[in-house]
């Protein structure tokens, strides 16, 4: 609801107070990551931090999708429903035990996150054959960065630790969820811009 609340006030300022927006998003990335840092180093921040997070990440999010949606009409829609599939899809994967949360997948998902952030590759950014495969496992990755998430949420819930561990399960599948949406938005964009 905070998520959705942030990018509505993000976007009702593209309509009437475009100037801000900018600073919306360049302000909103700083202070999100300044609320995620401040989180990752104690748990029991989660609380207090999570529902300011996601707000901010709203605002950050509706600029940002307004952008694709200017360039691509329905972009953001298809984005959106994108999300909610995958979500749905690796949900009941994780709860059928089709996929497990085991050392090796952990391991597996460390190396693949460290292989995205850890070198550039060229033409990723592009609409070209390298840039949409590059996408294509981004979002592969991200769906199994919620596995991690069920995982986490899961074993929290089964060893009956602190509420705070909720709030702090539920900041990182936002957060998750984000990102998914985000490179499944960035797919379908150099995907349209082939056309």
């Amino acid at each position: 609801a905070c998520l959705i609340a942030g990018a509505a006030i993000s976007v009702y300022s593209l309509f009437t107070t475009p100037s801000l927006v900018p600073a919306m998003m360049f302000g909103g990335s700083v202070i999100g990551l300044i609320l995620l840092i401040a989180t990752c180093f104690n748990v029991k921040l989660a609380k207090y931090t999570a529902a300011p997070y996601a707000l901010i990440e709203g605002l950050v999010l509706g600029a940002f999708s307004a952008l694709f949606e200017s360039q691509w009409h329905g972009i953001v829609l298809q984005a959106i429903l994108g999300t909610f599939a995958v979500l749905f899809v690796m949900l009941m994967l994780y709860k059928a035990r089709m996929i497990q949360y085991t050392d090796k997948f952990a391991a597996v998902l460390k190396t693949s996150l460290l292989s995205i952030f850890a070198r550039g590759i060229p033409l990723i950014w592009e609409a070209g054959m390298v840039g949409i495969a590059f996408s294509l496992f981004v979002v592969v990755v991200a769906a199994m960065a919620l596995i991690q998430d069920f995982f986490f949420i899961e074993t929290a819930s089964q060893n009956m630790l602190s509420k705070d561990y909720e709030w702090y399960g539920a900041m990182g599948l936002m957060i998750t969820l984000v990102w998914l949406y985000t490179e499944i938005l960035r797919l379908l964009a150099k995907l349209n811009s082939r056309n």
